[in-house]
């Protein structure tokens, strides 16, 4: 796994062993940035010197990923003790420990008066149905700022209602992933 673009290109990122965390692929990341970089840079969110979050982090790929495209700033949301070692170790290859904040409380039931994120990540464990009540959280604390875009990944068969208050812009496909792209109203 690495950083695929950016200041920090080819980087080799960690993972922990196991089955803990489960690293978005680099071709699905690269898609993921692609869109995010040209269809919806467009549209009014740009990576470059946004506030960024990483909700679910893992190993941090995403929100690593965007700090290397330009991101000013990046939240990172993880709870997990093995992927936090390997979310600590990636940030600090990338001596990014100023740039990033590194939060080890639940996603459902965040801390209040967070950095309002214009641009989201969300990657939950599959199967277990976090992802809309992870947004709506994030979103009545304060983390998602109005009109911010967020990414949810998930299962391609997992079940995903849109929550009140974002609106669906499209979903992709990578391999057995689906990625839904949504609008914080």
């Amino acid at each position: 796994m690495r950083i695929i673009a950016g200041h920090f290109r080819g980087k080799k990122l960690i993972a922990p062993d196991g089955w803990d965390t489960r690293p978005t692929s680099d071709r699905a990341r690269e898609g993921v940035f692609n869109l995010v970089a040209h269809r919806y840079r467009d549209a009014g969110w740009s990576l470059e010197g946004a506030t960024v979050l990483d909700v679910f982090a893992g190993t941090g790929a995403m929100g690593l990923e965007a700090f290397s495209r330009g991101a000013a700033h990046v939240v990172f949301f993880e709870t997990g003790r093995s992927a936090l070692e390997a979310l600590r170790d990636n940030v600090r290859g990338l001596k990014a420990d100023a740039q990033t904040r590194i939060i080890t409380a639940s996603a459902l039931s965040p801390p209040s008066g967070g950095e309002a994120a214009t641009i989201a990540f969300f990657d939950a464990p599959y199967g277990q149905n976090l992802t809309g009540p992870a947004l709506t959280a994030m979103a009545e604390r304060g983390w998602l700022a109005k009109g911010g875009l967020c990414v949810a990944e998930m299962a391609e068969d997992d079940p995903f209602t849109t929550p009140d208050g974002f609106a669906p812009l499209e979903e992709r496909r990578y391999g057995k992933a689906r990625f839904v792209f949504l609008r914080r109203g």
